[in-house]
């Protein structure tokens, strides 16, 4: 009996199977090309969530390094204004080189400032290097105020 019981066991199985696995191949490529189109238009949905969250935040990012810039290269002026003023009052005779090197900074200044002012945010690719490029300008511009303020006595 537990002979019969496991060989019927076995074929119900066995016919089950074959059942299953014989469905209409072409309800099969019907799902799935609905499976594929349905995942194409997620990942499309998905990009385009993707480039407005980052179009967002390159918004704000170019906002902040905006109201940052102003603000460094407002001290910039300020400082080499000073220096001028300091030149001025010490009544020595005026140093050539160093009104020179001031107006070298002077015009560093101007010239950072133009560039932040005419760069276009439109463009995301080259966002890196600006700030790359912006960074070792400031960089060496504050270095070289701090070399010009030093006193070689």
């Amino acid at each position: 009996m537990k002979k019969i019981f496991f060989t019927l066991a076995i074929t119900t199985f066995m016919a089950g199977t074959l059942l299953v696995g014989c469905q209409d191949t072409s309800k099969k490529e019907e799902a799935a090309k609905d499976n594929v189109e349905e995942a194409r238009d997620n990942l499309d949905d998905a990009k385009e969530e993707l480039s407005d969250a980052r179009a967002a935040a390159t918004e704000k990012e170019w906002n902040d390094f905006k109201e940052s810039t102003d603000s460094t290269i407002k001290q910039n002026e300020i400082r080499i204004a000073e220096m001028k003023t300091n030149m001025k009052k010490t009544g020595k005779s005026i140093d050539e080189m160093y009104a020179k090197q001031i107006e070298a900074l002077e015009l560093k200044n101007k010239n950072i400032k133009l560039k932040v002012q005419e760069y276009k945010n439109d463009t995301n690719s080259d966002w890196q290097s600006f700030k790359e490029e912006y960074n070792r300008d400031m960089d060496e511009l504050g270095a070289a105020m701090k070399n010009l303020t030093v006193d070689n006595k």
